[in-house]
């Protein structure tokens, strides 16, 4: 009963990150502002790391949640860079 339970929360859980995901796409392709756009792509590396997570719980595959790391990393990286270079108009000083 609980693997029941389990399971279909896994699969709830990933069509609400989908959904998650497509609402994040739009407000970064729509966004009437840069910072928009940012808070978009930010929202979007965080749904996507949560979507390999679940999906490597549901497979339990390794490599799912080395993907989750790597994407982790990446989208911090982009976000800090994308705010400075709407900060300052450069990103290497």
């Amino acid at each position: 009963m609980s693997a029941m339970i389990l399971g279909f929360a896994l699969v709830y859980a990933q069509f609400a990150l989908i959904l998650s995901l497509a609402l994040a796409c739009w407000r970064m392709l729509r966004g009437p502002r840069a910072q928009d756009r940012v808070l978009g792509l930010d929202t979007m590396y965080v749904n996507a790391m949560l979507l390999f997570l679940l999906v490597g719980m549901g497979n339990g595959n390794v490599f799912f949640f080395e993907s989750a790391l790597v994407i982790a990393v990446l989208g911090f990286v982009t976000t800090v860079c994308a705010a400075k270079f709407l900060m300052r108009g450069e990103v290497i000083e």
